[in-house]
């Protein structure tokens, strides 16, 4: 399996922290990096490119080109930021491809990204709470590299879940790698639904909030939270219909004693 990282331009880091959201559960982590890009604009400096992909090629105006994820590097706040976004991470089905996929791309971002002295690494997810976030808003949970680094999140808001658990796939690997490599950092997940498969903007938002408190960002987060309402009224209009359709074809039965 091969992961190519080609990079555009290699800027000069002194101490860079990096953030990645690649598609997962309610696109949460997608939608929060994609936004932080909108707005802060960084400058491209890297394609990445994958055998682990989809076997697809992507069309935009008739010109065709591999499916490719891309690094961003940018300053905010007297700190260096890059940002890892993009359409895919490996598939998690197994019948389509192997585990070996999964730690091959992340090992290979973490190898690409030494000379740009990364010291931090976030990744942005969702966390499937099934139907219980349609009726809550979303909280924030986070699994760090040590106990120094959730100590550090705790003010910020963060829930610190104690139960055992997993973290598949980009999420998860690229983190587990980075803290074999001497890196700190955590996982960022927000509440979602796997029903939200438009996207959970309401918990994208949540996350980014998390986030202006903790890297002072500069945010507009008002269209955003347009989009979280106009997706969860329309979920829930569509639960209801179902839930009226199932009682409609499923009358009430009576015990005869």
């Amino acid at each position: 399996m091969v992961t190519k990282v080609k990079f555009l331009k290699k800027p000069k880091c002194k101490k860079s922290i990096m953030l990645t959201g690649l598609p997962g559960i309610g696109l949460v982590g997608k939608i929060a990096i994609d936004h932080l890009i909108a707005q802060l604009k960084p400058e491209r400096i890297a394609e990445i490119s994958s055998d682990s992909f989809p076997p697809s090629v992507r069309t935009q105006n008739a010109v065709l080109d591999l499916i490719k994820n891309e690094l961003y590097y940018a300053k905010s706040n007297g700190s260096e930021f890059l940002f890892l976004a993009g359409p895919v991470q490996p598939t998690l089905d197994f019948r389509a491809g192997s585990a070996q996929e999964h730690y091959e791309f992340a090992e290979s971002i973490i190898t690409a990204l030494e000379p740009l002295n990364v010291k931090e690494v976030y990744t942005l997810a969702g966390l499937d709470i099934r139907e219980r976030r349609m009726n809550s808003e979303p909280r924030i949970i986070i699994a760090a590299s040590s106990k120094k680094v959730l100590e550090d999140w705790k003010k910020f808001g963060v829930v610190i879940d104690k139960n055992e658990g997993l973290i598949s796939g980009a999420a998860g690997l690229i983190l587990g790698i980075a803290k074999e490599q001497g890196l700190e950092g955590a996982c960022l997940m927000g509440e979602t639904s796997s029903q939200l498969y438009l996207g959970d903007h309401g918990s994208a938002k949540a996350l980014l909030e998390l986030l202006v408190k903790k890297f002072k960002f500069k945010l507009n987060l008002a269209e955003l939270e347009k989009e979280a309402k106009n997706i969860e009224e329309a979920f829930q209009k569509l639960t209801q219909q179902l839930k009226e359709q199932t009682e409609q074809e499923s009358p009430n039965l009576s015990y005869v004693r």
